[in-house]
């Protein structure tokens, strides 16, 4: 047992084997109950403690196809693979045969040919991974899967990193008022994150225009708020959201065309007179990118009490943590 120290919280990090996950492959919280998710994040934190990592018996060779743009989770994962050991097999949408008609499944079966054994996907398609985890009758690909990322679906690897740094700032979940707020609707995080929270048993509310606000969906998991001033002084966590302007489009076209900066950022954005009326030992979390001036202003992007830089630092360790999980799920590289 390792002990660690954040931010005057202290996690104990259990170094046993017979915690580590195992995992066909991870494209969704769903998967995971809280037991997962604590074995998950100290493996992550172990790995961030500059664990040692397990030695490979054999090369095994692994791809990122990003179909949406990305700067963070690509490179993360990348990061995290070369830290692995993997050998990373470069990968460019914009120049493949998925631009001469080749659907996904005859992409990834390609890859499985040539020999990789590990795919990370980003996908504007939401469940784009079913038809690659649940092959129909007579296909026999084979092939690990992490998901980066499916449209407006699930965010798994952005969820974990975001419950890593909640936990390391306050060693627990239970009872923690944790808000998320701004384009609620095409947020992949905010449907992660509202599951597992709730898995681990924080206190969910939500906030932002009504009109990316469905209430059928989102009031399983929390509590709508219209006026954030009313929360935000017991808020323990503030989770801020970029809004997406470009899943804006057919029946979101009007909700475009309603929105307005400057309203926007008075009516949610993070500036001085909300920052001031958080508790001392609050923290401010944003999955990125940000739009500066709109959910967050941007001389408080780096205040104490924000956590976007460690937000980013824990992804790498949290996405080397996932890959293991894939890897000793299929047996890969000699690890079990």
């Amino acid at each position: 047992m390792t002990t660690v120290t954040q931010n005057q919280v202290v996690v104990e990090i259990e170094d046993k084997q017979d915690n580590l996950l195992r995992l066909p492959y991870f494209v969704s919280v769903e998967q995971l109950n809280a037991d997962d998710v604590l074995h998950l994040l100290q493996r992550a934190q172990y790995f961030k403690n500059g664990g040692e990592v397990p030695a490979l018996s054999r090369p095994i060779f692994c791809t990122n196809m990003f179909f949406e743009n990305s700067t963070r989770t690509h490179t993360s994962f990348e990061v995290a693979e070369r830290r692995l050991g993997l050998t990373v097999i470069p990968f460019d949408p914009s120049h493949s045969s998925v631009n001469k008609g080749e659907n996904l499944y005859d992409t990834e079966l390609t890859m499985a040919s040539l020999g990789i054994e590990l795919s990370v996907i980003r996908h504007p398609e939401n469940a784009y991974y079913n038809e690659i985890i649940h092959p129909k009758e007579g296909q026999h690909l084979q092939m690990g899967l992490v998901n980066a990322g499916d449209g407006s679906g699930q965010h798994p690897s952005q969820s974990m990193l975001d419950m890593m740094t909640i936990y390391n700032e306050f060693g627990h979940f239970d009872g923690l008022k944790i808000m998320i707020v701004g384009d609620l609707t095409n947020s992949r995080v905010a449907r992660s994150n509202m599951e597992i929270l709730n898995t681990l048993g924080a206190e969910v509310y939500f906030s932002g225009p009504e009109y990316w606000y469905d209430a059928e969906e989102f009031s399983k998991y929390g509590t709508y708020v219209k006026n954030i001033d009313d929360e935000i002084p017991e808020l323990d966590v503030l989770m801020l959201l970029r809004v997406q302007h470009e899943r804006h489009n057919g029946a979101e076209a009007k909700t475009e065309q309603l929105f307005d900066a400057k309203d926007y950022n008075a009516a949610y954005g993070l500036n001085q007179r909300r920052y001031d009326m958080l508790k001392d030992d609050a923290i401010i979390m944003h999955p990125g990118p940000i739009n500066r001036g709109v959910e967050w202003d941007g001389d408080l992007v780096e205040a104490p009490k924000s956590r976007y830089a460690v937000q980013m630092h824990n992804g790498v360790f949290v996405r080397m943590a996932m890959i293991e999980a894939v890897l000793r799920g299929r047996k890969l590289g000699g690890l079990e």
